[in-house]
């Protein structure tokens, strides 16, 4: 199974950190979001009008309380379906 292949309600982890790219109303470009291995659930898949071949999914991270954020938009590459390690 492949990240493309998940659905609403399904756990995924921040690939790598993620900051806003300064596409979030009312955010600050350079914000972190999630920082890599973060925990979240995927709250809806659609796609972005300009790159309809490309999916984009809504995903909630936990913070350091385990309270889930807000929606945050991800592509694939993203995402991971494991938590990345730490050495």
């Amino acid at each position: 199974m492949k990240v493309e292949d998940l659905d609403i309600g399904d756990v995924v982890y921040a690939a790598h950190t993620i900051t806003d790219d300064g596409s979030i109303p009312g955010g600050f470009e350079g914000t972190l979001l999630a920082e890599a291995g973060t925990r979240g659930v995927i709250t809806m898949i659609g796609h972005v009008e300009e790159e309809p071949h490309r999916s984009v999914f809504l995903v909630r991270f936990e913070d350091k309380d385990m309270n889930l954020g807000n929606p945050i938009g991800c592509w694939v590459e993203d995402l991971s379906m494991e938590p990345k390690l730490i050495n």
